[in-house]
This record gives C-alpha cells, sequence and structure tokens, in this order.
C-alpha cells in the first residue's frame, strides 16, 4: 500500500443573510435536474440556485434553478469547494425543512452535510485523487442551556410561524 498525501482546505459559505443553504453529496448526472424537479416541486414561490460537482467525463460543475443570481451564487460556490459529486442549493423566500424531504428522497443523494441560514465553512479533504467534503461548520457554539422561559418562546414562536399547532 502506498502512502497518500492529505490536506485540508476551509471553504466559507459566501452568501447574503437572507438566504439558505443546502449542500449535500449524490452520485450521478442526473443530480441536477432531479433536485431542480424536487424542489420546484414544492412550491413556486420558492427562489434557488443549484450547482452539481461532477466526479467524472468531463467533470464540469451542472447548474441550475429558477433564480439567475441564485443559480450563480450556487456555481461560485461549488467551484469554490470543488469536491466531487457535491451539491450547493441556495434559497429564497422558503426554508430547508420546506425542501428537505423531497431533497433527501431523490434516489441519487447520498448525504446532506447542512441546511442552515447561518454562516458555514465546509471542511474540505484533499488527496491526490481530488477533493470531498467531510463535513460542515454550522454556525456557533452555545451559550449556555435553555430556561424555562427559554422553553416557552421557542414554542411560541414555532407556533406563531405556522410550525406546531
Amino acid at each position: 500500500m502506498t502512502a497518500t498525501t492529505l490536506s485540508w482546505d476551509v471553504v466559507p459559505v459566501d452568501k447574503p443573510d437572507d438566504v439558505n443553504v443546502v449542500i449535500g453529496q449524490s452520485h450521478f448526472i442526473k443530480t441536477v435536474e432531479d433536485l431542480h424537479e424536487a424542489i420546484a416541486g414544492v412550491s413556486s414561490s420558492i427562489r434557488f440556485g443549484l450547482a452539481f460537482c461532477e466526479a467524472s467525463g468531463p467533470r464540469l460543475v451542472r447548474r441550475t434553478g429558477n433564480d439567475p443570481d441564485l443559480v450563480e451564487l450556487a456555481t461560485r460556490q461549488a467551484l469554490a469547494v470543488a469536491a466531487g459529486h457535491s451539491f450547493v442549493i441556495f434559497l429564497r423566500d422558503g426554508f430547508p425543512v420546506n425542501i428537505l424531504n423531497p431533497v433527501k428522497a431523490v434516489p441519487e443523494v447520498c448525504t446532506i452535510f447542512c441546511a442552515t441560514a447561518n454562516p458555514v465553512d465546509v471542511l474540505v479533504a484533499v488527496t491526490p485523487r481530488g477533493r470531498g467534503i467531510v463535513g460542515v461548520i454550522d454556525g456557533e457554539p452555545p451559550l449556555g442551556v435553555e430556561t424555562d422561559s427559554d422553553v416557552a418562546d421557542r414554542r411560541e414562536l414555532l407556533r406563531a410561524i405556522g410550525y406546531k399547532l
């Protein structure tokens, strides 16, 4: 067995504050069309851009979406991460919770690394073979444990925004 070199890259996700991001891994060129259909089928009001890094053949960043600015943003982010079979989805006018089940139901999807509006860093391992996402750093560490008052506030918020009855 031959020794292989390994290095790490930390790639920040560059996005506006009002944009959510979903980052995942898939395994087939058909992913880009299937993810587009899955997201578009959720709601016509969701704006999105999607980019997928091909891992073989021409090794292109495949892209689609219904918002040209978000498609461009997703394409730039996918190029920055540059990990084979990874995908980046940027969303406006919708939340990851709205699309996660349809995205996970796409047969080619292997993993979802994050779905968030938080600042995110993508941890990428680099070997002579290429680049792969190892994980993400999503947001900041906790500052404490919720109190009874915090629990009441959380429950009230979820009901006010319609996620709980």
